[in-house]
C-alpha cells in the first residue's frame, strides 16, 4: 500500500483483544511494507558498518605503502557511502509510508466503528478520549509499527557485526560481542518504570482533553451563569497534572539516554585499552585496531535504535488500548442484515414498551424522563443502548435489516443535533429522496430569521445557500441550530422520521408555525415526535404516554389532559399538591356522596392549606 492509494478499500477487522494484540495485527497486516523497510534498513546499516572496515585497510595500506590496497580500500569506501545514502533514502521514504499508512488504517477503522455505532459511542466512551484516539494516539500507533522494522534492521547489523569482528579479530571481537549485547540490555530494567510513567502521562493527558471539549461545547452555557473561571481552573490544575507528569517520564528518559551514552564510551575506552596492549605485543596491526575501534563507535548508531522501539512501544502501547477500547465496541443488537428485501413501509412497533407509531400519521410520544425518551428514540431507530427485543418496520424487525437500509427506513434527530462547518448548501446536500426541496424543508423548519442572520453574518453571499456555518454552528443560537437541523432531517424524507424535543429551545410562535409546517410536509409519512409541548402535542394525530417504560395511555392531546393525571403532571408541569387537589375537585363535582365525604373528611383548614401549597 503506497500513500497515493490510501484510503485501503478495506481496512480489515482487527483483532481488538488488548493493545499488544492490537499493534501485532497493526504490523502483519503491513508485512509487505515492513519487509521493504527492513531491507533499505540493512542496506543502510550494513553500509556504515562497513566505513570502519574501509578506514582500517586504508591505514594499514599507508602503513605497508600499498598503494594497490590503498585504491582498492578507496573503491570500498566509495561503495560503502553509496550503499549509506541510497539505503538511508529509501529507508527514510518506506518508514514514513508505513507510518502514514498504519495511522490512516487506525484512523478508517475507527471511523468505520463511529459509524457502525452511531450516537451509542459517546454514551460507552467519552467524547475526549474518542478525540485523543483519533487524532495523537493514531500518530503514536504508526510510530512503533514503523519502528518495528528499523530496530529488526539495526538488531541484525549489530549480530553480523560481532560475528564479523570475531573473525577478523578474535581478540578483540570477544570484547566487542559480549559488549554490545549488554549494551543493548543494560536499560530492559528501567523499561517498566518509563512505560508506567508514560501511561500516567497519557491518562493525565486524556483528561485534560476530554475536560477541554466539555467546557469548550458548554461554553455558551458557562457564560450564561458566569462559570468560565471555574472550569479555567479546572483545565488549569489539569494541564499542571499533565505537565508534571511529562517531567517525571522525561526523566527517566533523559536517564536512559545518559545510559546509553555512558555505556558504549565504556565499552570504547575498554576497547582501546585492550587494543592497544595488544598492539604494543605485535598481536594485532594498527589497522585492525583502528577498524575495531572505528565499528563500536559506529554501533552506537543502530543501538540507539534500541532505545528508540523501547520508547515507541511505552508511547503507543497506551494507545493502543485505547484504540482496541473503541473499536472492540459492539451494538447491543446485531445488525448483520439477514433479510436484502426492498425497505419496509409501514407501521412501527416497540415491543419493549407497546409504542405503536401508525404508518402516515404523527405520533407524539410523552415522556416524563428525558434521558429514557433519548433511549427510546434510538430504540426506534434501530441503534439500541441495551439489549432487547427488535423494533419492528411493517412486521420486519430492523436487526434485520442492513444496517444502511435500517438507517435509511427511520431516520433519528437527537436532542442536541451537530452542524458542520461549511456553507448551507453543504449541510443540506445529504441523501434524500428528492421528494423535499430545501426550500421546503427551510420554510417548514421556519429557518427565515436564520437565513437571513447567516447571509449578514458571511461575506460576499448573496445565495443564503453559500453562507458559511462555523464549527458546530457556533455562531447560531440554540434554537437556530435546531430549526437548520430539523431543515436537513425533513428533506432527507426517510419513511419513518423521529424526532427527540425538535424545538426545546424555539419559542412558542415559532414552535406552533413548525408544527404545522411538519406536520403539512410529512403528510403520508410516518413522524414520532418526542415531546412535552402543548403546542406540538395539540398538533399531532395521536399521543402516546410512555410511563416506567411502558406504555401507559393513547389518545388525542386535550383528552389525555383531562383524563389522566400522569400526562397531565407532564404536559402542564403540575405539582403532586395541585394534582391530588384538581383530583379531589373534580371528583367532588362528578361523584355522588362519597367524595364529599372525602372532603369533609380532609377538612376545611387542609384543603386551604392545599391551596396555598399549590
Amino acid at each position: 500500500m503506497q500513500i497515493q492509494d490510501l484510503p485501503y478499500p478495506d481496512p480489515g477487522v482487527p483483532d481488538a483483544r488488548s493493545g499488544p494484540r492490537f499493534l501485532w495485527w497493526l504490523g502483519r497486516n503491513q508485512l509487505r511494507g515492513q519487509l521493504k523497510s527492513l531491507a533499505w534498513g540493512l542496506l543502510h546499516f550494513l553500509s556504515v558498518s562497513s566505513l570502519p572496515f574501509c578506514v582500517g585497510v586504508a591505514v594499514q595500506a599507508v602503513v605497508d605503502r600499498s598503494g594497490e590496497r590503498l585504491a582498492l580500500a578507496g573503491g570500498l569506501l566509495a561503495l560503502a557511502c553509496a550503499g549509506n545514502a541510497i539505503g538511508d533514502t529509501f529507508l527514510h521514504r518506506a518508514a514514513i509510508t508505513n507510518w502514514i499508512t498504519a495511522a490512516a488504517r487506525v484512523q478508517q477503522l475507527l471511523a468505520r466503528k463511529t459509524a457502525y455505532l452511531g450516537s451509542a459511542l459517546t454514551r460507552r466512551v467519552a467524547a475526549g478520549e474518542v478525540v485523543a484516539v483519533s487524532t495523537g494516539d493514531v500518530e503514536k500507533i504508526g510510530w512503533f509499527v514503523e519502528a518495528i522494522s528499523r530496530f529488526t534492521a539495526a538488531a541484525v547489523t549489530i549480530v553480523v557485526v560481532c560475528a564479523a569482528l570475531l573473525v577478523y579479530q578474535p581478540a578483540l571481537g570477544v570484547v566487542v560481542a559480549v559488549g554490545l549485547p549488554v549494551l543493548a540490555l543494560a536499560v530492559l530494567p528501567l523499561l517498566p518504570r518509563a512505560t508506567r510513567r508514560a501511561d500516567f502521562q497519557r491518562e493525565k493527558a486524556g483528561r485534560a482533553t476530554e475536560l477541554a471539549s466539555d467546557t469548550v461545547a458548554g461554553l455558551r452555557v458557562l457564560r450564561g451563569i458566569g462559570g468560565e473561571e471555574l472550569f479555567l481552573d479546572r483545565y488549569r490544575r489539569a494541564s499542571q497534572d499533565v505537565r508534571h507528569a511529562a517531567v517525571r517520564s522525561a526523566r527517566m528518559w533523559s536517564l536512559i539516554s545518559a545510559i546509553q551514552v555512558l555505556l558504549p564510551g565504556l565499552l570504547l575506552v575498554a576497547v582501546v585499552w585492550y587494543g592497544v596492549h595488544l598492539a604494543r605485543e605485535g598481536r594485532i596491526t594498527v589497522g585492525e585496531l583502528v577498524t575495531v575501534y572505528s565499528s563500536v563507535m559506529i554501533m552506537t548508531y543502530p543501538l540507539r535504535h534500541f532505545e528508540e522501539i523501547a520508547m515507541a512501544y511505552s508511547f503507543s502501547r497506551p494507545s493502543a488500548k485505547r484504540a482496541a477500547r473503541v473499536l472492540s465496541l459492539e451494538r447491543a443488537t446485531d445488525a448483520g442484515g439477514s433479510r436484502d428485501a426492498e425497505l419496509p413501509a409501514g407501521d412501527l412497533y416497540d415491543p419493549a414498551t407497546g409504542l405503536l407509531a401508525p404508518s402516515g400519521l404523527l405520533t407524539a410520544v410523552v415522556c416524563g424522563d428525558p434521558d429514557a425518551a433519548g433511549r427510546l428514540a434510538e430504540r426506534l431507530g434501530g441503534h439500541p443502548s441495551e439489549p432487547g427485543p427488535s423494533v419492528l418496520l411493517d412486521g420486519t424487525p430492523l436487526d434485520e435489516l442492513p444496517l444502511d437500509s435500517a438507517r435509511t427506513a427511520v431516520l433519528v434527530q437527537d436532542k442536541d443535533p451537530v452542524l458542520l462547518s461549511g456553507t448551507l448548501r453543504e449541510l443540506l446536500d445529504v441523501p434524500a429522496s428528492g421528494a423535499v426541496g430545501a426550500e421546503e424543508a427551510l420554510a417548514a423548519a421556519q429557518c427565515g430569521d436564520v437565513l437571513a442572520a447567516l447571509v449578514e453574518g458571511s461575506l460576499g453571499a448573496e445565495d443564503p445557500l453559500d453562507a458559511r456555518i462555523t464549527e458546530r454552528g457556533r455562531s447560531l443560537s440554540g434554537g437556530q441550530r435546531q430549526r437548520l437541523a430539523l431543515a436537513r432531517s425533513l428533506i432527507t424524507d426517510p419513511e419513518v422520521l423521529v424526532l427527540d424535543e425538535p424545538t426545546s429551545a424555539v419559542d412558542s410562535h415559532t414552535e406552533a408555525r413548525i408544527a404545522e409546517g411538519v406536520r403539512e410536509l410529512r403528510t403520508g409519512r410516518t413522524t414520532v415526535v418526542f415531546t412535552s409541548s402543548p403546542l406540538l402535542l395539540d398538533r399531532a394525530d395521536r399521543v402516546v404516554l410512555v410511563h416506567e417504560g411502558t406504555v401507559a395511555a393513547v389518545g388525542p392531546h386535550r383528552e389525555l389532559v383531562h383524563t389522566d393525571p400522569r400526562y397531565r403532571a407532564v404536559v402542564t408541569r403540575e405539582t403532586d399538591e395541585e394534582t391530588a387537589l384538581g383530583d379531589l375537585r373534580e371528583r367532588a363535582v362528578d361523584s355522588g356522596a362519597d367524595t364529599r365525604r372525602e372532603l369533609d373528611e380532609l377538612g376545611l383548614d387542609e384543603l386551604e392549606e392545599i391551596e396555598e401549597t399549590a
